[in-house]
């Protein structure tokens, strides 16, 4: 199975570049399962959607621990599944950035103990400013989804993400595709 990870800020672009990554797997005949957490399916999903859109230290800490347990729970229904060739996972590790610098760390490499990883490990990455002029289009604005908030969380995951195939999404949706279609293709032919 091909484990394929999705990962960024709100407004990067992680549901649209997971649907043209999809797309690219189903032409080629497999059998593709996309999960975007958090997921509507379940309570845990439910719940941390319900978090981000309250205020306060207590919503974020209750978001990133459903999140995590939403995230888990994708994991354990889908993952290494025989009717499935490629599994794809949006907003994966990263929620870890959105907690304290310190204890950002520690979770990131807990949850990443628990969790498989794969070399197909995408950070879509973009300016906060350019990042916030997106999330403002939207009806609902979640609690970290402020320039200081994208700043913050954004310096946190480039950190953590390290070992990640960093893709700029500053730039226009078709040459960003272009861009991850040629590292999808670099990886397959590397697996």
């Amino acid at each position: 199975m091909r484990l394929i990870i999705v990962d960024g800020l709100d407004g990067v672009g992680k549901d649209t570049h997971a649907q043209f990554i999809k797309r690219r797997y189903e032409e080629k005949g497999e059998r593709v399962v996309l999960r975007s957490h958090p997921e509507s399916d379940n309570f845990f999903g439910r719940a941390t959607k319900k978090s981000l859109l309250g205020s306060g230290p207590v919503n974020k800490v209750k978001a990133a621990i459903f999140y995590m347990l939403d995230v888990l729970r994708s994991v354990r229904a889908y993952y290494n599944k025989k009717n499935i060739d490629t599994l794809i996972m949006v907003r994966y590790l990263m929620g870890t950035a959105y907690l304290s610098p310190f204890l950002s760390k520690i979770a990131y490499r807990f949850f990443a103990g628990l969790v498989p990883t794969s070399s197909y490990m995408f950070f879509l990455d973009a300016s906060p400013e350019e990042l916030l002029a997106r999330v403002q289009q939207r009806s609902e604005i979640e609690m970290f989804e402020t320039i200081e908030e994208l700043t913050k969380v954004r310096k946190k995951a480039l950190m953590l993400a390290q070992d990640w195939n960093i893709v700029d999404t500053n730039r226009p949706v078709g040459q960003t595709v272009i861009h991850l279609d040629s590292l999808l293709s670099k990886l397959d032919r590397c697996a």
